[in-house]
């Protein structure tokens, strides 16, 4: 089985927001399509196994194959459905010892602990979200040495049937402003964007843009 964290859980999570998700997570059988994401998979190959972070975890697909790398891994999602999926896959995948499932709202409660790697992949959503306030708070996770990886849509995909005139992508240099890092502190190691052939509910494929920033936390002196 997996281990679920014992932070706080149910008083701490909006019903709406949770409801939200749990209906979309509940229309498929599998929403995502459990592979790890691309430009984290180029983050973490060359580095030694660690603690990982993975926020926003969704049925798990980068949890798992951070886990199955030798990483020791706190998944965080707000969706009960996503997290069981999560769980379910993992045993599957027989890294379920690595895994610790965590259920937060990120609008309420944040995990405790610092960690080597900490990724926020797609952490957009068409709810409420202090964006800012959540990566900030993402970023003060980083252990001495460690990385902050934030991940975002950077255009809509090619297939979007409807225009959606008031939808605002940040730059990289948006995103990592918004971070607000000491410059004493902080290394960035990749400001830019990422492209990536993408496959639509309709089995159509189209180039995405995806925004990335990469940090690093200078080790203590």
């Amino acid at each position: 089985m997996i281990e679920h964290g014992a932070d706080p859980v149910e008083p701490a999570v909006d019903a709406e927001t949770a409801g939200f998700w749990d209906e979309l997570y509940q229309q498929r059988d599998q929403v995502w399509s459990g592979r790890v994401n691309s430009v984290l998979a180029e983050v973490v190959d060359p580095l030694p196994p660690g603690t990982a972070l993975d926020l926003g975890c969704g049925e798990g697909g980068d949890a798992i194959w951070l886990a199955g790398r030798g990483w020791r891994v706190t998944a965080v999602d707000v969706s009960a459905t996503a997290l069981g999926r999560l769980s379910a896959a993992a045993t599957r995948a027989g890294v379920e010892s690595r895994i610790t499932a965590a259920r937060h709202d990120l609008t309420r409660t944040f995990p405790a602990g610092q960690y080597d790697l900490v990724s926020a992949q797609f952490l957009q959503s068409p709810l409420e979200l202090p964006r800012e306030s959540v990566l900030r708070a993402a970023a003060r996770a980083v252990a001495p040495g460690g990385r902050l990886l934030v991940v975002e849509h950077g255009a809509p995909p090619p297939w979007a049937r409807e225009s959606h005139p008031h939808a605002r992508f940040a730059s990289p240099e948006e995103i990592l402003t918004a971070l607000d890092l000491d410059p004493d502190g902080w290394h960035t190691d990749r400001l830019g964007a990422a492209h990536r052939t993408g496959t639509g509910p309709d089995g159509e494929t189209g180039t995405l843009v995806d925004h990335v920033v990469l940090v690093l936390r200078r080790e203590q002196r």
